[in-house]
């Protein structure tokens, strides 16, 4: 049987759904699973004999969804609709009308409002891996939590100790940036981090980011601070991956980064600013101790996903100083 799982989302949404699809990919040996998602994803899924990636265009167009229709109606069976949005919506209908049967993915939108917006707060939300984990168990799977990691990529790992040579000592990655202001610390914050972390004796500090804006300040930090490389936009997943697995820990924010760390078992400490991982967005099996966080401020979370706005306009969620951060290491 031929599945088709879409997720068109950013990075960090797509790599959550890797623990989960690992299982289905395993438990399923004789099923066919095609992943259709955003470019150059593609390397998290490699490793999975009977999963396919797709790659779908990252401004979808609605004549583009009828493309997709055409294309995948005689080739699917099934579809696994893990971004519920209207264009996916409306590829779904035209599969019903098909024939296919479609399960759809409820991201309990209304009761993340509440959170936000009325501090509704009696408990913690189901996390992102659960909602899939339903949405696959309405198609007729069951998964399981028994992802550890991603296999080694021999020749991702290959060029990675080419280019930074054998681990010696302590590496450490940072990746202090994210998608909006409110989840990440301040400049200063972050700049005394890689400053202490860089001085520290055999320890080699690692910069992760993506964007035109970060790549240039990362690459400025890097030449201020000993001991430090700024990797931003120089790499493939396939090699960033291999280079977290490298890693002796990632300090990150509520990001990409952090879900990129769990899928090679990396631990990986987070920032959460503005937003609070009860909404469901948490790492792979992160522990809770590995969470850092402003905890008795009333007003988090005032976001699901990020805002460069504050309603007090203080930012008070950023207040978290570098000692509170490394001691955490």
């Amino acid at each position: 049987m031929t599945y088709l799982i879409i997720r068109l989302a950013t990075l960090g949404n797509v790599a959550m759904t890797v623990p989960v699809i690992a299982s289905l990919s395993s438990r399923y040996p004789d099923d066919r699973f095609i992943i259709a998602s955003k470019k150059k994803l593609g390397a998290m899924f490699s490793s999975m004999p009977n999963v396919e990636f797709r790659e779908v265009d990252n401004h979808l167009t609605w004549r583009g969804v009828v493309q997709l229709w055409r294309h995948w109606r005689k080739e699917v069976d099934y579809i696994i609709d893990l971004q519920d949005n209207p264009k996916t919506r409306f590829l779904d209908f035209l599969m019903r009308m098909n024939g296919t049967p479609v399960a759809r993915i409820h991201y309990g939108r209304f009761h993340k409002w509440l959170v936000c917006v009325f501090g509704v707060r009696k408990r913690a939300l189901k996390s992102e891996f659960e909602r899939y984990q339903d949405t696959f168990r309405e198609a007729g799977l069951e998964t399981n939590n028994q992802f550890i990691s991603l296999p080694v990529d021999t020749n991702a790992a290959m060029r990675i100790e080419q280019r930074f040579g054998k681990k010696e000592g302590q590496w450490i990655g940072i990746a202090p940036f994210a998608k909006c202001r409110s989840n990440m610390l301040p400049y200063r914050v972050t700049k005394e981090i890689i400053q202490r972390m860089s001085s520290q004796p055999e320890t080699r500090v690692f910069l992760f980011g993506a964007g035109e804006i970060e790549c240039e300040m990362l690459r400025q930090w890097a030449s201020v601070f000993q001991h430090t490389e700024s990797i931003a936009g120089q790499l493939q997943l396939s090699e960033e991956l291999e280079l977290m697995r490298q890693l002796d820990v990632m300090i990150c924010m509520d990001s990409a980064n952090q879900h990129l760390s769990s899928l090679v078992n990396l631990r990986a400490i987070s920032v959460w600013c503005a937003t609070h991982p009860m909404i469901g967005f948490k790492g792979w099996k992160q522990r809770e101790e590995d969470i850092i966080q402003v905890s008795d401020l009333r007003c988090r979370p005032c976001t699901c996903h990020g805002t460069n706005y504050c309603r007090y306009g203080n930012f008070a969620c950023r207040q978290i100083n570098a000692e509170t951060i490394i001691k955490h290491i």
